[in-house]
């Protein structure tokens, strides 16, 4: 047994007053009441003989009711013999066992398991639930024999009604498609043959790609503040009305150049319409401008010419150059007044080409723009500019540049097509509205020679050439 525990006595549910110690006598009652004297004693021998009967009321009695355990506890006692062994009968009460604690409950299920029929076995009745049993009886629950009726049925035989006898449906006709059976058929056009392939073209021009510094020279910033400075203290001047002789000059193709302040080296007139100059190589960047334009707006502006349309046009010939590698000489346009100490295009109101680094400056004041190759000596190089009235009437004039290289045209932009809002400056004075002038700028030592005379031209422009071809109006 369990040290620390007491074994529990069957009767201690039992709400009954405690059990005495042995040798005195139990309160009474307590188990069952006391044996009749009167009784015959076979009675007792009849207990004795008798096996120990269990409480198990007839099924058939409609007024059957499980008795409570408190009745079965006394029905048992009923049943107990009168005299054990070991024990010691009183008169006044019920027979104590031996060994109280030893008390055990009687053996089978309790009387609440029992079943219905009598007998200790609990078993569950034989064959299957009644919801499971077969109408017809018998204990063998099993399908019917057989498959399933839906294994046993089958599409019937031949086509679907709804095709009929028409057989057609299960294979193509006979023969090519009708599409393959024409002789006639045209050939398919082999485009790829005629479309070139692109990704064999030059890339595209960099129209808003710029340059901060030239490759080759670069003016100091404070000479470009100065320039700048000019600019803004010389504003653009109004279209000027020529007087006869500069009108003279200007038919007969012989403008006259302005030497520079600060200019060092010679410029002298070698015949009419042809100019000879020459610099040192410690000169420093000045601009040659002639006079008088060769874009009169009061005398050539499209607006005023019968056909709409004004070309101005002229050439430079590099003779010599101290570094051959970079001959800093440009030539291009510019508006009046333009500051002499600075080159073409680096400020408002005028355009170059530059041929120390080929590229093209637009009122660009950095590094300009890729345009063509650096100049050499013994080339000629030309450059002009075309005003057109588009459309005519309507006072507007859209401005072509083209650049020309021994006699062969080497490229041309639209003045307003190929500019950036955004980063390039304007180009006011350059539209075709304000006089322009020639300009040729040089630095270093480099020779040249600039030629108006059409007669001594490589090239001829398309229509309305000539420097001061569009004669000026009568008043």
């Amino acid at each position: 047994m369990c040290f620390g525990s007491k074994k529990k006595n069957l009767y201690d549910d039992v709400d009954e007053p405690p059990r005495p110690a042995p040798g005195h006598a139990p309160q009474q009652p307590v188990y069952a009441p006391a044996p009749d004297p009167k009784a015959p004693s076979s009675a007792s021998h009849q207990h004795q003989d008798q096996p120990q009967q269990q409480y198990n009321p007839s099924p058939a009695s409609p007024q059957h009711q499980t008795p409570s355990y408190q009745q079965q506890l006394q029905a048992q006692a009923v049943t107990m013999p009168a005299e054990l062994p070991n024990t010691a009968p009183t008169s006044s009460g019920p027979v104590e066992l031996s060994g109280a604690n030893d008390y055990a409950p009687p053996p089978g299920p309790p009387p609440s398991h029992s079943h219905g029929g009598g007998g200790g076995d609990y078993a569950p009745p034989p064959g299957p639930p009644p919801s499971h049993a077969r109408p017809g009886g018998g204990g063998d629950y099993a399908p019917p024999p057989g498959p399933p009726p839906s294994h046993d049925f089958a599409p019937p035989p031949g086509p679907p009604p709804s095709h009929g006898q028409d057989l057609s449906y299960i294979a193509p006709p006979p023969g090519p498609p009708p599409s393959s059976s024409n002789a006639t058929e045209k050939p398919k056009h082999e485009w790829e043959s005629l479309v070139p392939d692109t990704s064999l073209f030059p890339p595209p021009p960099s129209f808003f790609t710029g340059f901060d510094r030239s490759p080759a020279t670069n003016a100091t910033e404070q000479e470009a503040e100065a320039g700048e400075t000019y600019c803004a203290q010389h504003p653009l001047t109004a279209p000027i009305h020529l007087d006869p002789g500069a009108l003279e000059a200007l038919r007969n193709h012989n403008p006259r150049l302005m030497e520079p302040a600060g200019f060092r080296g010679t410029l002298k007139f070698k015949q009419p319409g042809i100019w000879e100059g020459k610099t040192v190589k410690e000169a420093m960047d000045t601009c040659i401008i002639g006079y008088p334009p060769l874009y009169p707006v009061t005398s050539s502006s499209p607006l005023m010419s019968p056909t709409g349309l004004t070309t101005i046009y002229y050439e430079v010939l590099i003779l010599s150059a101290h570094n051959p590698r970079e001959i800093c000489l440009s030539l291009g346009y510019t508006a009046l007044p333009y500051p002499s100490f600075r080159q073409p295009g680096w400020h408002r109101g005028s355009l170059a080409v530059h041929g120390d680094d080929g590229h093209k400056f637009i009122n660009d004041r950095w590094g300009g723009r890729d345009f063509t190759a650096p100049f050499q000596v013994g080339e000629r190089y030309g450059i002009g500019m075309t005003f057109r009235a588009s459309p005519p009437g309507s006072g507007r004039i859209e401005t072509e540049v083209f650049f020309t290289r021994n006699g062969h045209e080497a490229g041309r932009w639209n003045l307003h097509e190929e500019s950036d809002a955004e980063q390039d400056l304007p180009v006011t004075g350059l539209e075709g509205y304000h006089d322009l002038s020639c300009a040729v700028g040089t630095y270093g030592g480099v020779g040249f020679e600039i030629i108006f005379d059409p007669a001594k031209w490589t090239y001829t422009p398309r229509e309305g050439a000539g420097a001061g071809s569009v004669l000026p109006p009568k008043y």
